[in-house]
């Protein structure tokens, strides 16, 4: 693949961007790619350009060296050019664009950046200097490995696609964020939900089946449940927990982004249609159940080896489109029972590697 690629200097490159991706799923399957820019240009100033709602991902998992916010008032071609001559005034040697768009080509070539790779998708290869081909090949591979063969084709140093990320938690810190949000439950199992999702109805299961795998896991494990999410969740949330016959902990908007990484490093499993944060449980190494219905696993599973896909093989499936325009069958097909017997087969395995 980077035969006939033009390779990035390793010398004279003292300050890097990075154009960070604009999903928190996304931004969690682009951390390796992050830590291979990182490993090859350990004492380069690297800075990252995101939306605020992923800037703690990198906070928490990357080794970088400045968080640029892209605010919403950038969202409009006048910001986009007050934003470039913002960058401009960093005097970045190379960026490196992560994010598909030609916009973050537009913006590295107004900063005046003079090296710009990346991809040649959206028909913005004349704007980079570094460019990689998005063949059709490319595309079919887990979004891990498309991010981290993107930098290896451009020369940076190879890594490994594993995360790591359990060990950059800070325990007391995430126990105590479980006791402000879930008091009194110390030594409890306790278990996350997550039922929505970003991107449209399509990626998610019924709320109805959320309430009943809630009320069977916490009869059978005493277990306390809370579900999660965004402030886009909240309708969903209620909807669970209005359905569900225990008492469900409804967090759903109620916390940053930074605090659900910490109460999902506390759960014991957690059970996700294809969303930012079952990503993040996934790449925490968490017993994560991800339903997937829409949506690709070979592209976009959660990583981690406690990860366990749920999926109906469909002839329609998948087909990523935000609203089902048929039957639904993908997630029809999908019972109460084929999640509760992934719950107990994957609290077996923890309780083995317990003892």
């Amino acid at each position: 693949m980077s035969g006939n690629i033009k390779k990035l200097p390793r010398e004279g490159i003292d300050k890097i961007l990075i154009r960070g991706t604009n999903w928190i799923g996304d931004a969690v399957m682009t951390l390796p790619a992050v830590s291979s820019i990182r490993a090859t240009y350990p004492k380069s100033h690297i800075a990252i350009l995101v939306k605020p709602w992923v800037a703690d991902i990198y906070k928490l998992f990357s080794d970088l060296d400045e968080i640029i916010i892209y605010e919403s008032k950038f969202d409009n071609p006048a910001g986009v050019f007050q934003l470039a001559q913002r960058l401009k005034d960093k005097k970045f040697d190379l960026a490196i664009l992560l994010q598909n768009a030609i916009e973050a080509a537009i913006i590295a070539l107004a900063a005046r950046i003079p090296l710009r790779a990346g991809y040649d998708s959206d028909g913005r290869g004349l704007l980079l200097t570094n460019r990689v081909k998005r063949t059709e090949e490319i595309k079919k591979i887990h979004q891990t490995d498309y991010y981290l063969e993107m930098v290896r084709a451009l020369g940076c140093v190879s890594v490994g696609r594993e995360m790591h990320m359990k060990t950059k938690i800070d325990l007391s810190t995430a126990k105590n964020v479980l006791g402000k949000f879930v008091p009194e439950e110390t030594g409890k199992t306790i278990i996350g939900i997550a039922p929505g999702a970003t991107y449209g109805p399509a990626k998610k299961w019924f709320p109805e089946r959320f309430a009943e795998v809630a009320d069977n896991l916490n009869e059978k494990f005493s277990a306390r449940i809370i579900v999660m999410g965004g402030k886009s969740d909240r309708e969903t949330a209620r909807e669970v927990q209005k359905l569900a016959k225990t008492k469900l902990i409804n967090l759903a908007g109620k916390t940053t982004l930074q605090e659900a990484i910490f109460l999902i490093s506390q759960c014991q499993l957690f059970i996700s249609n294809d969303s930012g944060l079952m990503h993040i449980a996934g790449a925490l190494n968490i017993p994560t159940i991800a339903i997937f219905g829409s949506t690709n696993p070979i592209t976009t599973a959660p990583v981690g080896n406690r990860s366990v896909i749920v999926r109906h093989e469909v002839s329609c499936s998948p087909c990523l489109k935000k609203s089902c325009p048929t039957d639904f069958r993908c997630m029809e097909m999908i019972s109460v029972k084929d999640i509760l017997h992934v719950a107990e087969d994957l609290f077996r395995k923890t309780q083995d590697i317990n003892q």
